[in-house]
């Protein structure tokens, strides 16, 4: 049992008007608005620290509860969409799933529509997609299920700015967190502060106390939480890791010049013997967002020949006869993703009033797109718990077991069973999943099935009749070729190769007029007062 005591709710009001009077100098200090210092009559102050989707949603369902929330960002912030030096994944393919989209419509209702006029696409899975599953080319119908893709700048703005229209929210940019602020009977109250400072030696302000009834870390996976609470006196958490990274290479395309199709998006799905991954998503600009991943942890491409060469090499060369006669619009990226839980629900001694959200919790494998979605996952867990509560005092484990309870699903579904199954009921398991892949090329039921387990955080329940029944029969005849009327070995007319496709941008000074709206290489230029200056 975890030994969190509730704070004497009864207290004296002489600490009380002490600490108003804390919280309302440093609002001035800190360039707050001191009309809202005052937290009496309220749930008082909370503060979210980093301003990624999990620190956007945790504050939104924060500000629904609290009085005033405060979201402390290490970086810059921009106006619209622009890079943040702290998120170096967003130049990767990154789609809201249906979870994720009606999470954040029920946080920010109308977001979705927003996000659409900022240039999301909306794409119907499978419906708009060619989708190689495990067994090979699943059919193309109304599943009920969705994704909305776009730039992770633009995402992150969309949010951001829906956030900043909230009179309890306030943003802190370019200030950092350096440890938690202990309070009595293992409680939270508070966080220390310090600013950029270029005149500083260190190149930081010295170092303040922002009190806060509530503190959140939504810092992704550089989260210091363990090294905070360990100073605090407290035993940092066990980790699980999966044994192998996944490796990841992306780039954006212009289509090729009178490019047809009848699919806006392709999507490669990891295979038995086979661990690679690939995606290309539309954007918005109407560029094309592609990615290739290796689960076993081999070097991923580095440049445009490394890449077309990696897509040929796929089990179809579809993507390769897409991207050949594309346009690169920007360099390679490559990134090493690791799958990580830190076991806070296990922690027999953890603080009140202060949680660990989103990547900093647990940080998936983005093949299944689960990050975005665990975030949403969070911001509605608190959003819930505090409703229902009714106080953000001694409810602390809680919310641990609930957001323990949430990931555990997509962890296994995310890192997999490691080597042979084992027992009987590993191998039935394995037996039953290949199976169902394979039911999923013909069976639009079993291909629900495997979607929902793909994407979905918490999958449903694998024995559904019908889908059991379709696994169960005998395998039909594998579809050779994708479902599509354009792009059919057939029906392609291969053009001349490029021999050396022109970077835009890049290595060839073009001075073309840039796409609209963001990008994970172009973002969009903020207006001029809110450049930062050299």
């Amino acid at each position: 049992m975890p030994l969190e005591t509730p704070l004497n709710l009864a207290a004296s009001t002489a600490p009380r008007r002490m600490m108003q009077a804390q919280r309302t100098g440093e609002a001035a200090e800190l360039g707050l608005d001191a009309r809202v210092a005052d937290t009496s009559g309220g749930h008082g102050h909370a503060v979210v620290i980093g301003s990624g989707l999990a620190g956007l949603t945790a504050a939104r369902a924060l500000g629904a509860f609290m009085d005033r929330v405060t979201v402390i960002e290490r970086d810059w912030l921009p106006r619209g969409p622009g890079r943040r030096r702290g998120v170096p994944q967003a130049r990767h393919t990154h789609s809201l799933t249906t979870a994720a989209t009606e999470g954040l419509q029920r946080l920010f209702p109308g977001i979705r529509q927003e996000l659409v006029r900022a240039g999301a696409v909306h794409v119907r899975v499978p419906e708009d997609m060619l989708l190689l599953g495990p067994a090979g080319w699943l059919p193309r119908f109304d599943a009920g299920l969705t994704l909305l893709s776009a730039g992770r700048d633009l995402i992150d703005a969309t949010v951001r700015d829906r956030l900043r229209a909230d009179p309890k929210v306030t943003f802190l940019p370019e200030h950092e967190v350096v440890a938690l602020q202990p309070g009595p009977q293992d409680t939270v109250t508070g966080v220390w502060a310090r600013g950029r400072d270029r005149k500083a030696p260190d190149g930081f302000a010295p170092r303040r106390l922002i009190a806060a009834e509530f503190v959140v870390d939504a810092c992704g996976r550089g989260s210091r939480a363990p090294q905070w609470l360990a100073e605090a006196g407290y035993t940092p958490p066990d980790e699980s890791a999966a044994a192998a990274g996944t490796t990841y290479a992306t780039t954006l395309y212009a289509p090729p010049v009178g490019h047809v199709a009848d699919f806006k998006s392709l999507m490669h799905m990891a295979a038995p013997g086979d661990p690679r991954q690939a995606v290309l998503h539309p954007v918005e600009g109407g560029r094309w967002s592609v990615t290739i991943g290796a689960g076993d942890g081999t070097r991923p491409p580095t440049d445009h020949a490394e890449l077309l060469h990696a897509a040929g090499s796929l089990r179809e060369p579809l993507l390769r006869d897409l991207i050949e006669t594309a346009t690169p619009l920007g360099p390679v990226y490559t990134c090493r993703a690791e799958s990580r839980w830190r076991h806070y629900d296990k922690l027999r001694r953890f603080p009140d009033q202060f949680l660990v959200v989103g990547d900093a919790l647990a940080a998936l494998d983005p093949a299944h797109g689960h990050g975005m979605t665990f975030a949403v996952e969070c911001a509605l867990v608190l959003d819930h718990l505090l409703t229902a509560h009714g106080t953000a005092v001694g409810i602390g484990y809680r919310l641990r077991r609930a957001l323990a309870h949430r990931i555990a699903p997509a962890w296994r579904s995310s890192t997999g069973p490691l080597g042979p199954p084992s027992g009987l009921r590993g191998r039935l398991g394995r037996r039953y999943a290949s199976r169902l892949a394979a039911a999923a090329t013909a069976d639009r039921h079993a291909a629900t099935l495997l979607l929902l387990a793909h994407e979905s955080l918490a999958p449903p329940a694998a024995l559904r009749p019908r889908a059991l029944r379709a696994a169960l029969r005998p395998r039909a005849e594998v579809p050779a070729a994708p479902p599509t009327a354009t792009h059919t070995p057939d029906a392609r007319r291969r053009r001349p190769a490029v021999p050396t496709a022109p970077v835009i941008g890049v290595t060839t000074g073009s001075t073309a007029p840039r796409p609209a709206g963001s990008s994970a290489h172009w973002p969009a230029a903020a207006p001029a007062g809110d450049r930062r200056r050299p």
